[in-house]
């Protein structure tokens, strides 16, 4: 493990913060607590925490020790000054007296002592890095460390790799309990530099920031060079198929089989995110990965991350992807039940009252491939990923020395199912699009870019597909929500397919297609040339069938149903004067959206379309809305607003729309009417 301290990038740090009032010590705090928290093989996101001892003043200019330490939902490797809380010394150190106390005790406790009420609560740790008497306390769970720790004769081979330099302390819960033993074991042998966490990680200390960072790194190289110094083979390979599937041929399967069933037709869906290397097939190939897959995680705080492990699937043969489909399924519900069992055992070994969380697998092993990540939005997918590469490289280290021998299920229950990560799950309250995938045509446009940012403000991540990627690209970053654009030719079928195999990459999968992107030629259909006809048949319908296709090839695979959404235009049924090669090929796609509800809706498949008029947009331009009003012998602002209610409809009216009736989940073969009220458009 490399040593990233720097004395003149720590002595700018504490000049910059200096400037903004921020004493040596936080400031070099600071310092390292990013370099632990840059470094995946140290922490992954949110993991870990640190702290120093210090003085801080109160608002009404009290002095106080304090201990400023790691606060909830920071990131070690962006953290801020603010993001490690000054909590008052003396109460906590008058808590090591007491002979138990509660988690919700410790949480009120730790912030009634708050210098700034508003900060965020501080670690559940806190106890543990006060009781301890140096002014920097730095925590990490290394995959090193972890190889070294999660062997069944543990604190033996602890003894060996570190000697005396290193005190034990056996797994406790986190908290309270911890804090106390892990003190005790210090005051035992005070000559100690840091303590291994039994099955959990690593504490170094010192008496500035560059002692305690330097003692992490020289342990966590220790231990590194122990790994690489007596690790043993690995198992032996599994056999593969000859001709192995691709992760997009199995991904909308996996996606809708890890979806949660919510019944009568409604599912809370999952993002995918695959991930692949070198160094993940090669482990993932071996003929144990299932076996190390039930053992469990390399250290209880992954629990949030990926509830009790991994899911190991079998290879998939390219040839045998009908079968596949059966394997997966199968397997999930497999994992699903375990799950289930494993909560209703502990659950009923008190008489707490708990919520289960869904049983779905957060993470997906696949011989051949690499791996998948699943979580309600992508930044949970890709932290699971994320959470799987560490775990990797933790099993692979202990296996190495030994075997891997994680903490029991029944041990890591009390910490995924702690009564603090039950009320946050309360208060959990998901959008209405959460965990679902819009792929939008025509969506730098008007209409598209409209739909696209509601849509994701709604929850859904976005796949903006338009003609210029540039703009594809901007529209995505102005919806937000990890959205993306692609840049694709929607007359081209090859295009299209790419498009919607990009959705599936990303994604893994599809939910709701709006099919938006249509243009424009005028002329009296009598004396119309036929290749301006058939280029609108190509953009006005044909390229609707093709996008239709698509998504319902996807939906069928991941077994959850969909939406179709399709734009018609009022002139599918109310023909305006030589606008006869578009109203054409609209009225055509107006059926083939009802075609696609008659066809689809057994399978949960919906389909409707909106009839929108008179939308400022890259379809009506200033030119267009020139020539339209005049050809019906109006002025342009009495065209834009001839309608019922007399005013001019939007984009956003549009996108407002679409939106309903991808919510509307009782709904299809409905078209919706947005044009301000016009009787000869409107439908039953």
């Amino acid at each position: 493990m490399k040593n990233l301290w720097n004395d003149a990038d720590a002595e700018k740090m504490v000049a910059d913060y200096a400037r903004k009032g921020v004493g040596r010590d936080l400031a070099l705090r600071v310092y390292t607590t990013r370099l632990l928290g840059g470094e995946p093989r140290l922490v992954l996101h949110g993991g870990g925490n640190t702290s120093c001892k210090t003085k801080a003043t109160d608002l009404v200019g009290d002095e106080w020790d304090v201990l400023c330490v790691k606060g909830s939902g920071w990131d070690m490797a962006v953290i801020e000054p603010q993001g490690l809380p000054a909590v008052k010394m003396g109460a906590l150190l008058k808590a090591r007296e007491l002979d138990k106390l509660s988690d919700e005790d410790m949480v009120a406790l730790q912030r009634s002592n708050l210098i700034d009420p508003a900060s965020p609560n501080p670690s559940v740790e806190t106890l543990l890095h006060a009781f301890l008497p140096h002014r920097f306390v730095d925590h990490t769970h290394s995959t090193a460390i972890l190889a070294i720790v999660d062997q069944e004769d543990s604190k033996t081979l602890i003894k060996t790799v570190f000697g005396d330099r290193l005190g034990y302390v056996p797994y406790i819960k986190p908290g309270f309990d911890l804090a106390k033993v892990a003190a005790d074991v210090f005051d035992a042998d005070r000559k100690v530099e840091g303590l291994i966490l039994d099955k959990h990680g690593i504490f170094t200390f010192g008496d500035d920031a560059k002692q305690a960072y330097d003692r992490m790194i020289h342990y966590v190289t220790v231990a590194e060079d122990y790994v690489a110094r007596h690790g043993k083979p690995q198992a032996a390979k599994a056999a593969l198929p000859a001709k192995l599937a691709k992760p997009n041929d199995i991904a909308p399967t996996l996606r809708g089989a890890v979806a949660v069933a919510r019944g009568e037709g409604r599912f809370d869906r999952m993002i995918s995110d695959f991930r692949t290397s070198d160094a993940i097939v090669d482990f993932i190939n071996s003929a144990k990965i299932a076996d190390y897959a039930g053992r469990g995680v390399s250290t209880p705080d992954l629990s949030i991350r990926i509830k009790t492990g991994p899911m190991a699937m079998p290879a998939p043969d390219a040839d045998k992807l009908g079968d596949y489909k059966g394997v997966v399924r199968s397997h999930v519900e497999a994992f699903a039940k375990d799950y289930t069992a494993y909560f209703e055992t502990n659950d009923a070994l008190d008489d707490v009252k708990r919520t289960m969380l869904d049983p779905m697998p957060r993470l997906t092993l696949v011989p051949g491939l690499g791996m998948f990540g699943h979580g309600r939005t992508l930044k949970d997918a890709k932290i699971a990923s994320d959470v799987g590469e560490m775990w990797i490289e933790a099993v692979r280290g202990a296996e190495a020395v030994g075997n891997f021998h994680p903490l029991s299920k029944a041990d890591l229950f009390p910490l995924e199912y702690w009564s603090l990560e039950q009320a946050k799950l309360a208060s959990n309250k998901p959008k209405p699009l959460t965990g679902q995938v819009v792929l939008i045509t025509g969506g730098a446009g008007a209409i598209g870019a409209a739909t696209a940012k509601l849509f994701a403000a709604n929850g859904a991540h976005a796949v903006i597909v338009d003609l210029d990627p540039a703009k594809a690209a901007e529209a995505a970053k102005a919806a937000g929500n990890n959205s993306i654009g692609v840049g694709a030719d929607i007359t081209s079928p090859a295009e299209m397919r790419a498009a919607f195999d990009r959705a599936v990459a990303v994604y893994g999968g599809v939910d709701i297609l709006v099919s938006n992107a249509g243009a424009a030629w005028e002329g009296r259909i009598g004396e119309l040339d036929d290749a301006t006809l058939r280029k609108s048949f190509e953009l006005n319908f044909f390229a609707h069938q093709s996008a239709a296709q698509n998504a319902v090839r996807i939906m069928l695979e991941q077994g959850t149903g969909g939406v179709l959404l399709f734009n018609t235009s009022k002139q599918a049924i109310n023909p305006g004067p030589k606008f006869g090669a578009y109203g054409i090929p609209k009225a055509a796609t107006l059926f083939l959206s009802r075609q696609y509800a008659l066809d689809y809706g057994a399978y949960g498949i919906r389909s409707n379309a909106v009839n929108a008029d008179r939308i400022r947009s890259g379809l009506l331009t200033d030119a267009m809305i020139a020539s339209r009003s005049g050809a019906r012998g109006v002025s342009e602002k009495e065209y834009m607003s001839g309608n019922l209610l007399g005013q001019e409809v939007t984009a956003d009216d549009v996108a407002q729309a679409f939106l309903h009736q991808a919510l509307a989940e009782r709904t299809t073969a409905d078209v919706t009417t947005v044009d301000g009220g016009n009787i000869a458009a409107a439908l039953r």
